[in-house]
């Protein structure tokens, strides 16, 4: 399995059946030497602006490209030979988390690759861990968020620390923004302000949630009854006015891209907004979406 839609993304790798990957483009920062990369038998890959990580079959990890982006994991070495099930990324750093439910951070400081600040909560217990572009969010099983890196992008949480001890059920990002879903079906969020950070405008109607999904800068919830709210950067589907009367009820999935959503509906049918010529207009295919859609990726 490789990671889906990063924002920034110039190159590709692709997993063999045999295990083995090549790679080929450029990273945006960084040129990496493209073609097969270390070793056999990966299961998944996850890359920063500049470097690549893969698990292999055998819970270990091998890094590659651009040694300040996170291709150097030297570091932690010891710590990736086995036991690792999931890595994700920010544009600068990589975080493991292990069976054991630790989690394992290197590569740039800055960009959460330093996890000292809270490594003693993250020990045991994380179930889930995302990044955005310069943070972490990792989630634990007793429903607490622990959060590290660009405090710019959310890596401080302390402004709600109060509302993330307990009853979290999913986190998200996006590029600089963050989410956690709560129990009771509320939403919590940090960060950058303008990037979805600050729900205020939609706080009193952010309730029922049962999903959280972000864009390059805006966040998109879907209620049990099915309509959605948007919040955050209007350009990159924070306003989702022009299709309002199409997502007051029926929407089962959404999916985010850098500057636009798209919304599966129990009918089979797809709404799109967000920045237009960036996959928010889908008017030329408008025929080809009113029925029979059952993921967008």
């Amino acid at each position: 399995q490789t990671d889906s839609y990063k924002p920034g993304n110039t190159a590709f790798a692709a997993i063999k059946a045999n295990g083995s990957v090549v790679t080929w483009g450029r990273m945006p920062f960084h040129a990496l030497p493209m073609g097969s990369a270390p070793g056999g038998g990966v299961v998944h890959i996850s890359h920063t602006f500049g470097a690549f990580a893969a698990i292999l079959v055998d819970g270990s990890v091998v890094t590659w490209g651009d040694s300040q982006s996170g291709a150097d994991s030297s570091a932690v070495a010891a710590l990736l030979t086995e036991g690792v099930v999931q890595v994700v990324a920010t544009d600068g750093a990589f975080a493991a988390m292990k069976a054991n439910g630790s989690v394992v951070t290197w590569g740039s400081g800055g960009r959460g690759g330093d996890s000292s600040a809270v490594a003693a909560l993250l020990t045991e217990g994380v179930v889930q861990v995302c990044g955005n572009c310069g943070t972490f969010v990792a989630r634990l099983s007793n429903g607490s968020v622990v959060t590290w890196g660009s405090s710019h992008f959310g890596g401080d949480s302390s402004a709600v620390a109060q509302h993330l001890t307990e009853g979290v059920v999913q986190v998200c990002g996006t590029n600089t923004a963050c989410a956690a879903l709560m129990i009771d079906g509320s939403v919590v969020t940090w960060g950058d302000d303008a990037a979805g950070g600050d729900s205020s405008g939609v706080a009193l109607l952010l309730r029922d949630i049962i999903s959280v999904t972000g864009s390059g800068g805006a966040f998109a919830a879907i209620r049990q009854n099915g309509c959605v709210l948007t919040w955050g950067d209007d350009a990159e589907g924070g306003d989702s006015s022009e299709v309002a009367a199409l997502l007051t009820e029926g929407v089962v999935h959404i999916c985010g891209i850098e500057q636009a959503f798209a919304a599966i509906k129990a009918d089979g049918s797809v709404v799109t907004w967000g920045q237009q010529n960036m996959g928010g207009d889908s008017s030329a295919v408008a025929s080809l979406l009113t029925e029979g859609v059952v993921a967008i990726c």
